[in-house]
């Protein structure tokens, strides 16, 4: 299995294009499902998670090319109502097929679903939602039954859970008469989706706010759509920028998507500049703990917490970071430790005593962020060489990462075996 090896010291400089959103791109591929003509999208990542959304819709007879970052999918040929454990236990995300499978179909069986191991995130949220629209659920030797005609109605989810907006918003496309989604996610990637479905024919208004409203629609179209920009991917780069006390330039990414990050960073000492879709992060003479509360957005993305503890393991003073979103995300917390880092845990708090520096040691990845957090105190740690091992976790969020951040400066490469 591959490794990543690093040895820190430099400071990163230079500019990093950002790819395409996975977070977006999952749920759109999935949204491909509802129409009954080919649709295109742009911007697509080169990604493991990305080619295993493509296994799962191809295994249920839809037909997909994926050439550079231009992907076709035709589900005219859907033949199956089914997305198989194999497939599905790899990645989390592949659950969004369930929503269009049944608006489409009439009928779905698929895995309930795997991922990173950062907390149980049930689905229960998912199952309740299309329960409430009419469909008939059970859970039948690990897999979840859904069949029935999708109605409109009204359903205010118990916690804005991003996945179960995104899978509601799709049943409710097609479902028949009106869906009114209250207390629903507000993450640019939902606008995203609403943009395409609306371009597939759907009509959808509120995406973005707490409150969506969905006029259910008989069939959905083929359409062309352009995936946003991946703000995590932006604001990890950005991160290790500041915390190498380098000068890095993201671009291709909405500041807007990235408020309490951004404001999270300037607290620290950094000198943020935006302008247009370009964010500049520059490292002062050092940089202060702060405290770090992960909310649902607009709040700070629990997808951005163990890079900026990371961060945090070497600024001055102490800092106390709050997970809120997910019960078991510190997971990156014992690797930090062996390179150095000062972190005691309290349940859902971790608290970070600044140290003088990290060293370079043998880790390993438990989860997709909690790797990229690796690397980033890799590249802080003054001595040493820090290998990072299952490397497959980062690949399913980073693409190439090892050959974007070398590109601005940081000692870092992929050795096999």
């Amino acid at each position: 299995m591959d490794k990543i090896l690093v040895k820190g010291g430099r400071p990163l400089k230079g500019t990093i294009p950002v790819r395409g959103s996975k977070n977006s791109t999952l749920p759109l591929m999935a949204a491909a499902l509802l129409a009954e003509e080919p649709c295109v999208l742009r911007n697509v990542p080169c990604l493991h998670d990305v080619f295993t959304m493509d296994k799962i819709l191809s295994s249920m007879g839809a037909t997909i090319e994926f050439t550079g970052r231009y992907m076709t999918l035709d589900a005219s040929t859907l033949d199956s109502q089914v997305a198989p454990y194999d497939l599905v236990r790899k990645m989390r995300a592949s659950f969004f097929v369930l929503g269009p499978l049944l608006a489409r179909l009439g009928q779905a069986r698929v895995s309930l679903p795997g991922g990173c191991a950062i907390g149980s995130r049930p689905v229960d949220i998912h199952l309740k939602g299309l329960e409430a629209l009419g469909a008939d659920v059970n859970i039948e030797d690990g897999y979840v039954v859904a069949t029935g005609r999708l109605k409109g109605t009204d359903f205010a989810l118990d916690f804005p859970s991003v996945g179960a907006t995104e899978n509601l918003l799709m049943a409710a496309a097609r479902a028949e008469g009106v869906t009114r989604l209250s207390n629903v996610a507000r993450e640019p990637e939902i606008a995203d989706l609403a943009r395409f479905l609306n371009a597939m024919g759907a009509q959808i208004s509120g995406a973005g706010t707490d409150l969506i409203t969905v006029l259910g629609v008989d069939a959905l179209g083929g359409a062309e759509h352009t995936v946003i920009a991946d703000r995590i991917e932006a604001a990890t780069f950005l991160v290790a920028g500041v915390a190498t006390h380098g000068d890095v330039t993201v671009q291709q990414v909405n500041p807007e998507h990235l408020p309490a990050f951004l404001s999270k960073l300037r607290e620290t000492g950094a000198d943020i500049e935006t302008e247009g879709t370009r964010i500049r992060a520059r490292a002062t003479n050092g940089f202060k703990g702060v405290d770090v509360s992960t909310q649902p957005f607009p709040g700070f993305p629990t997808d951005l917490q163990a890079q900026m503890m990371a961060m945090l393991c070497v600024a001055n003073g102490v800092s106390v970071i709050k997970e809120s979103v997910f019960e078991n995300r510190f997971m990156q917390v014992a690797e930090l430790a062996r390179m150095g880092a000062d972190i005691d845990l309290d349940g859902n708090t971790a608290i970070v005593r600044g140290v003088g520096a990290l060293s370079g040691a043998p880790v390993m990845a438990s989860d997709l962020r909690a790797s990229a957090a690796l690397v980033i105190a890799g590249l802080i740690a003054e001595k040493g060489e820090t290998a990072i091992a299952r490397v497959y976790h980062i690949d399913r969020g980073y693409e190439r990462i090892e050959e974007r951040l070398a590109a601005v400066g940081a000692h870092i490469e992929r050795v096999s075996g």
